[in-house]
């Protein structure tokens, strides 16, 4: 007969056991040892379908988003979990922080194709894939979708992202610190409708001291962007981004042309400009 002691404790697990799998946040306390920040708790709980994180480097994103995707592949039976970056190694690098945390469970991951691929006995997979749009298409029905250094991953890539989430209905998460004004990770952070947004500053991180961001400051001209999460303009553009986007206007209807007058001045030909600006 157990005592009262062990008892207490038993019922203390059960209760636990039972948080760990209605909050992620406490599956990551509890089962990964993984004390989160207050905005990385708020993530990890967060029910949204749309993500964007625009964070600071060294802020935890990426131990973040790897929590996650251990909390769906082991809670959820049959997910389907992609990770995503602009190239093998960051992909990798993220696969890594995943293994981590997997080793720090009981249960194992019952087969691995690679080392960049888990599948376990509940079903689920994890896949972590270099960010070529070749090596995405043909995988379906994910369930979470997680690409990291978004702002350096080609809108090819991005564009043929979204149709894998149709049938699941799965979530898409976009995490990366900021790149230039260019690119669907700006666009969503700017122009995005119906995504939760999380803006990490360095100072919102306890392990980035004062001191290292007195000299990043001083020493780093990509500063505010590296650490401030702000869009920068970049360095080999001749126009700025405002004067771009000011220069079009919805009340300019396009030039058009009959098919007529395109068979008389095919592409590759001299234009006769008389006979068009005369329209």
């Amino acid at each position: 007969m157990p005592s009262l002691k062990e008892e207490i404790r038993a019922r203390l697990k059960e209760k636990y056991h039972r948080q760990a799998k209605s909050r992620p946040s406490d599956f990551a306390r509890l089962s990964l040892g993984f004390q989160a920040d207050p905005w990385q708790k708020e993530f990890l709980d967060s029910n949204s379908k749309r993500i964007i994180l625009n964070c600071s480097r060294q802020s935890g994103k990426s131990t973040t988003t790897a929590a996650l995707a251990l909390y769906e592949a082991v809670t959820r039976p049959r997910s389907m979990i992609v990770l995503d970056s602009k190239g093998l190694r960051q992909s990798q690098e993220l696969m890594l922080k995943f293994e981590d945390f997997l080793e720090r469970l009981p249960i194992k991951a019952i087969d691995s194709d690679t080392k960049l691929s888990k599948r376990f006995a509940n079903g689920s997979r994890v896949v972590a894939l270099p960010g070529s749009e070749d090596t995405i298409r043909g995988i379906s029905a994910v369930t979470l979708f997680i690409e990291d250094e978004a702002s350096r991953v080609p809108d090819a890539l991005y564009n043929s992202i979204r149709p894998m989430l149709a049938v699941s209905n799965g979530r898409l998460i976009l995490m990366s610190t900021p790149f230039g004004k260019r690119g669907h990770f700006h666009k969503v952070w700017t122009e995005g409708q119906g995504w939760e947004r999380y803006e990490i500053p360095a100072e919102d991180c306890p392990r980035i001291s004062a001191e290292f961001l007195d000299e990043e400051r001083r020493d780093n001209p990509w500063f505010e962007q590296e650490y401030h999460c702000k869009f920068m303009e970049t360095d080999d553009q001749l126009f700025n981004y405002d004067q771009v986007a000011a220069a079009f206007s919805a009340g300019v209807a396009p030039l058009e042309f009959s098919d007529e007058e395109l068979g008389k001045y095919p592409y590759g030909k001299f234009y006769d400009t008389t006979a068009i600006n005369s329209r």
